[in-house]
């Protein structure tokens, strides 16, 4: 793989089969370890399991994660994940990540949040001493997936090469831009309750009610009342002071939404860890960490975030 002159390195591989696809990453593997860089991979479970037997007794020096449990969300891939792993690293070393967060299944409400995740990875980690290698299945993913990553990465590997070049197409910005689009409509039969600060108590306990009515009991009951309670409350101290909570049951899920009058300018928000010593700030990261998907839409009209729990 060429050098690059800059400290992140954000390379997309393009890969046709199981050959191409260990050709490119245990070599990656393989130089992160001999050149002293802690390394992780983060990838789908079959993919993980192809390249921890290639590594063999190299492999209990990596950092392993099935990216479809650490990433079901894409929202908490970048705090849970790759800032998690590089962050509990010494000071002054690179690191060195692959990570796979787009894979042929990813439901249609899913990729819009997987395409910005992967344009936001740009501005996370902007001068860290970090490369984050992306596979990218040229067989099974769309044509639509593979031109985005053109324009998420600054750097490409073509199918059946090794060399990496530019990419012509790189334009991150216009990517999370882009995938900020209206959310569709809630289920017609979506329970709908108005709040403000006075109501914040009763929110939470009305989204619970309805969560639990709906089918969810255990974790996921307790993340819907985590999510609805900082949504809610992030809506008051920075949506305008009021919003609008709705929750209804979709293809084995619970949603919960809230809309206010807010506008969420920092496309990082809830994807960036907190220090330690800060107060406030981790209402959305919180949610991002609990739920199965975050969709978020912000225009002049307002924010709707939207999180999705596993019945």
């Amino acid at each position: 793989m060429t050098a690059t002159a800059e400290p992140f390195v954000h390379p997309a591989l393009f890969y046709r089969g199981e050959q191409e696809y260990l050709a490119g990453t245990v070599p990656f593997v393989r130089a992160g370890l001999e050149s002293g860089e802690p390394v992780a991979v983060a990838v789908p479970g079959e993919n993980l399991r192809l390249i921890r037997d290639a590594l063999g007794a190299d492999a209990d020096a990596v950092r392993l994660l099935d990216m479809r449990e650490a990433g079901r969300n894409p929202g908490r891939i970048i705090p849970g994940v790759l800032r998690a792993f590089a962050d509990a690293q010494p000071a002054g070393r690179r690191v060195r990540i692959i990570g796979e967060p787009i894979w042929a299944g990813r439901t249609p409400a899913e990729y819009p949040a997987c395409a910005q995740h992967e344009a936001l990875i740009n501005a996370a980690f902007q001068g860290r001493e970090v490369t984050i290698l992306c596979p990218y299945d040229a067989v099974r993913l769309d044509e639509r997936v593979l031109a985005d990553a053109h324009a998420t990465h600054p750097v490409v590997i073509p199918s059946g090469t090794a060399g990496q070049h530019r990419s012509a197409a790189y334009a991150p910005e216009h990517v999370v831009a882009r995938y900020n689009e209206p959310l569709p409509p809630a289920a017609p039969d979506a329970l709908t309750f108005s709040f403000a600060a006075p109501t914040l108590s009763q929110a939470r306990h009305v989204a619970t009610a309805e969560g639990e009515r709906l089918g969810l009991s255990g974790r996921p009951l307790e993340d819907l009342a985590l999510a609805t309670a900082e949504l809610t409350t992030n809506s008051v101290v920075h949506g305008g002071g009021s919003g609008e909570l709705r929750v209804w049951a979709e293809d084995g899920h619970v949603v919960c939404e809230v809309r206010d009058g807010g506008r969420l300018d920092d496309p990082l928000a809830g994807r960036r860890p907190v220090p330690r010593d800060q107060r406030g700030g981790r209402g959305l990261l919180l949610v991002n960490l609990v739920a199965d998907l975050v969709r978020i839409h912000t225009g002049q009209d307002g924010t709707t975030v939207r999180a999705w729990f596993p019945r």
